[in-house]
């Protein structure tokens, strides 16, 4: 009876925000990639792939996709006769998931109401799904359980705070996990959470993170070489990456004192949201900075101080032509909970990072004791570490060998999972 009323009062929830969803999908912002006529695939007016019965992957948006990236590229070798397809839920995520285009196809994800959810799948006809992280909506998992198609969470991890909001909502959490197939999480902790909330256990296998099998292409690293020509090889070079609303202040004020110690210092600085490229671009120069944007396209000369990334999925160049890494949406408290350090610490740079980091604490953990991330409080903490780090190289490379020694102990997640798919991937 429980599950009945809670599986009702979601339905008519979703009914009232839904619209809102929508609006905040399909609304146009400056620099943020645009659905065009594809918006009607949210509704499940899917066109059909090229081949049948795909293994169909939702990553969500840019950060999932990117995770996923090498269990796709894995999947596809070892069944490289099997149609892939991936889903998102953002635009952003769609101009990730271009990068596969080799080797899947990709739809954006239905609204989570039963009839668009069935009219996709009678489209689409999924072998089985899978599901990066928690990506779970109630009505999606009981229609392709209904359709008898499994259901698998890959890299899932359940920090110990929204494990007890789940609990709150128990009989919600319900409605989702007796559908789960499987679960496969990143660390015995999130398994025994996953427990906690009534998972069974010979449905969870732990096989590590995916983001440590983080593949750093050739074309990303010759790319960085290059634009690190372009911006002065021998001028320090610091990187934030993916700022939030908020944060950017605090690294132009640490910009700002840096720069009278080291006068040549130049700042690379990525929004993490598209929308925010122009106000950005503004705020630099209310500082007196001297900025030029990689889409100007424009020289950059000694006297240049900020760097502007303002462009999608260049995240990787941009950091390989950096000296060091400031890892943001780490300094606005407990609204982002910071992002993955994993990219820099595999390109072998030392990282910076504010005291927020909830969402990634293992790796930042890790990070720390092998001494390759420092966390720093203030924008006075960030010029410090910036300085000592420039003025010894010895201690700035050894940084570098320590977070990429952190990625490469942890890798082989990608494998453990083929092996925990296998049977759900070569399902008739």
């Amino acid at each position: 009876m429980k599950n009945i009323t809670s599986k009702v009062f979601y339905n008519i929830a979703l009914i009232f925000l839904s619209p809102l969803l929508l609006i905040a999908l399909l609304r146009k912002k400056k620099g943020k990639p645009t659905i065009g006529k594809r918006w009607t695939e949210y509704f499940g007016y899917s066109v059909p792939l090229r081949n049948k019965n795909p293994i169909w992957i939702h990553t969500v948006s840019v950060g999932e996709t990117i995770a996923a990236t090498p269990l796709i590229r894995a999947i596809n070798t070892k069944y490289p006769q099997q149609a892939i397809l991936i889903t998102t839920t953002t635009t952003t995520g769609a101009e990730q998931a271009k990068k596969l285009t080799d080797i899947a196809e990709h739809r954006y994800m239905p609204v989570d109401f039963s009839w668009c959810v069935r009219r996709f799948l009678k489209v689409i006809q999924p072998k089985c799904m899978l599901v990066m992280e928690t990506e779970l909506w109630p009505n999606t998992l009981n229609v392709v359980a209904k359709n008898k198609i499994p259901i698998t969470i890959l890299n899932a991890r359940l920090s110990e705070r929204s494990c007890h909001r789940y609990q709150k909502f128990q009989s919600v959490f319900d409605l989702m996990s007796k559908h789960l197939t499987q679960v496969l999480c990143q660390h015995p902790e999130d398994a025994k959470r996953f427990e906690k909330l009534g998972v069974k256990s010979s449905e969870i296998t732990v096989t590590g993170s995916l983001k440590f099998d983080i593949e750093i292409s050739e074309t990303s690293i010759s790319q960085g070489k290059e634009l690190r020509k372009q911006l002065g090889t021998k001028r320090p070079i610091w990187i934030a990456a993916s700022t939030h609303e908020g944060e950017d202040e605090i690294i132009y004020k640490a910009h700002q004192n840096l720069l009278k110690d080291i006068p040549d210092a130049l700042l690379i600085l990525v929004p993490r949201h598209p929308e925010r490229f122009a106000s950005v671009a503004r705020q630099a120069l209310e500082y007196d900075f001297k900025v030029v944007s990689r889409t100007e396209g424009a020289a950059v000369s000694a006297d240049t101080q900020v760097y502007l990334g303002d462009t999608m999925g260049e995240m990787l160049t941009l950091i390989s032509a950096a000296d060091v890494c400031f890892m943001a949406g780490s300094l606005v408290g407990d609204k982002v909970g910071g992002h993955n350090m994993l990219e820099p610490a595999a390109l072998e740079k030392p990282i910076l990072n504010g005291p927020s980091f909830f969402n990634f604490k293992d790796i930042t953990h890790q990070l720390i004791q092998e001494q390759a991330l420092i966390i720093c409080q203030s924008e006075n903490e960030i010029t410090d570490n910036l300085v000592q780090l420039f003025k010894d190289s010895a201690t700035r490379i050894q940084m570098g060998k320590n977070a990429y020694q952190v990625v490469a102990q942890n890798q082989g997640a990608v494998a453990k999972t083929l092996d925990a798919l296998s049977s759900v991937v070569t399902k008739q």
